[in-house]
C-alpha cells in the first residue's frame, strides 16, 4: 500500500466515538462571531490592504521595525475575514442548525 492510501483510510475514518457528544462553541465564541457576522467580509479584506500599504511605505521610509509589524498584520485580518466568511457560509454548530430547524419546523406546523 502507498503512504496516500493509507492517508486517504485514515481519514475516511470518523473524528468523533460513537459515545462521545461533539463539543460546542464557548461564550467568547459566539459574542465573537455576533460582532463579525454584522461587517461586511470586504472589510477585513481593505483593512489587510491597507496595512500592506502602511507597511510598504514604512519600508520605504527606512522604518524596518514598523514595517515589519505592520506587515504581520496582513495575514492576521485575512485570516479573520476567512473565519468571519465560512462562518456565514455553514453557521455556528451542528447544534445551531438543528435548533434553527426545530424551531421553524414548529413555526410552519402552527
Amino acid at each position: 500500500m502507498s503512504w496516500l492510501s493509507l492517508l486517504f483510510k485514515y481519514l475516511k475514518k470518523p473524528t468523533v466515538m460513537a459515545n462521545q457528544q461533539p463539543k460546542k462553541e464557548g461564550k467568547v465564541a459566539r459574542k465573537l462571531e455576533e460582532r463579525t457576522s454584522s461587517m461586511p467580509s470586504d472589510v477585513y479584506l481593505w483593512a489587510a490592504v491597507g496595512t500592506m500599504a502602511l507597511s510598504l511605505t514604512c519600508f520605504l521610509t527606512r522604518q524596518k521595525h514598523a514595517s515589519i509589524l505592520f506587515g504581520q498584520w496582513a495575514p492576521s485580518l485575512l485570516i479573520v475575514g476567512l473565519y468571519n466568511k465560512l462562518v456565514k457560509i455553514e453557521g455556528r454548530d451542528a447544534e445551531d442548525k438543528k435548533a434553527n430547524e426545530r424551531v421553524s419546523s414548529s413555526r410552519t406546523v402552527v
